[in-house]
């Protein structure tokens, strides 16, 4: 296929000869750019494995095209991470071999669990302490080229009254950990399919009581860029809080071009007034970001412009380009490990003034693991 063609010949500097390290031990010039790369940027190889990993997929015998993968690192195997990559990239520098990850030969993690990548009703992260809901059937949301939800098998009903938020909810107590909906901290509505302002507010105002129902008290989080009046805002500052508004920013270039119009439609310039008036009304703010899209200078002006408006981090995440069409939508140069590194130096300068930090189990492909601006990133549930 020439996505894979494309990704290998996007990669020279990881070339297929095998070198011994200073230590003597046998390496891979793959492994030692990785190292470089961690040494020019101040930042843990852990931390530029991971990455690379989301950039590039994995090359595998698996037959499913987007898995949940959960990994530990052979150099920090008491940290286990859960990411969302391709399992079909044959030009991807890592392999996966029974519980095996290799870069060229290499064994860099051991794999414990694989699981379908399905657009389901609801699903627990943070240990069972957070949920995500997929209430208004997010798999049929299919506007934006980008959104690799098209490619996923789809089991998640759209609901529609009252009835099915519980049953839902029920559902999911019976999945939960520990069969105990009250440890939930943390509700997110993760859907595309609220194609108007007022059925995004009427399903806000409905998910509260079904939670109070299900003995939940966990603030609400919504993935959305439907959510603009002050009126919106003061109804579920009135009859949904705790919620935090994830504002679908996404990215600042091109949005007409990959966007479906009822996202496309929120200028960038828009953007922060908008964060700025949800906060004023007593909301938590925040937005989801994809780094690879953007010119580094279009990301950089943007993140600066709304670092000043969020409450909580932002979720950056690596793009992952599924197919050929996807790797057509990178911004030059954001096939390569650098540009990711360069963004991570350059989101931090714009965020570590705010006092926010990466939370480990909000974002499959994230920028941050082990270290953010230069400190340790506190432990926890990945």
């Amino acid at each position: 296929m020439p996505a894979e063609l494309k990704l290998e010949s996007s990669m020279p500097h990881l070339s297929m000869r095998r070198s011994i390290s200073s230590d003597g031990a046998v390496g891979t010039d793959r492994l030692r750019h990785l190292e470089q790369a961690a040494l020019r940027h101040g930042v843990p190889v852990e931390d530029v494995l991971l990455i690379a990993v989301n950039l590039y997929g994995i090359t595998s015998d698996q037959d499913r095209h987007r898995a949940r993968v959960n990994l530990r690192l052979v150099r920090r195997p008491d940290a286990p991470w859960q990411i969302i990559v391709p399992l079909n990239q044959p030009a991807s520098p890592f392999r996966l071999r029974s519980d095996e990850l290799s870069l060229n030969g290499e064994v860099v993690a051991h794999v414990g669990r694989i699981d379908a990548d399905e657009a389901v009703g609801g699903y627990f992260r943070n240990d069972g302490r957070a949920a995500t809901l997929n209430p208004n059937a997010r798999s049929r949301c299919v506007g934006c080229g980008w959104c690799p939800n098209t490619l996923e098998a789809a089991a998640d009903p759209r609901m529609q009254e009252d009835q099915g938020l519980d049953a839902l909810l029920h559902a999911l107590g019976e999945q939960h950990p520990r069969r105990s909906l009250a440890e939930l901290t943390e509700v997110t509505v993760s859907t595309g399919c609220f194609e108007r302002e007022e059925a995004a507010v009427a399903h806000l105002t409905a998910l509260r009581p079904a939670l109070e129902r299900a003995g939940v008290k966990a603030r609400i989080g919504f993935l959305t860029s439907m959510l603009r009046s002050d009126e919106a805002f003061e109804t579920i500052a009135s009859k949904v809080s705790p919620f935090v508004l994830r504002l679908t920013a996404e990215h600042f270039t091109r949005r007409e071009a990959l966007m479906k119009a009822t996202k496309a439609d929120l200028r960038p310039e828009q953007m922060p007034g908008l964060l700025m008036r949800a906060r004023a009304a007593g909301l938590d703010t925040s937005y989801t970001y994809i780094v690879g899209l953007d010119p580094m200078e279009d990301l950089v002006r943007g993140v600066n412009a709304l670092a000043g408006e969020v409450t909580a981090f932002p979720n950056f995440q690596v793009f992952q380009a599924h197919t050929v069409m996807m790797q057509g939508m990178r911004t030059p140069g954001a096939e390569s490990l650098e540009y990711y590194l360069q963004a991570r130096t350059a989101i931090e300068r714009a965020m570590a003034p705010t006092g926010l930090r990466p939370v480990g189990w909000e974002c499959y492909r994230p920028l941050w693991y082990f270290t953010y601006a230069g400190e340790d990133l506190v432990d926890g549930p990945r």
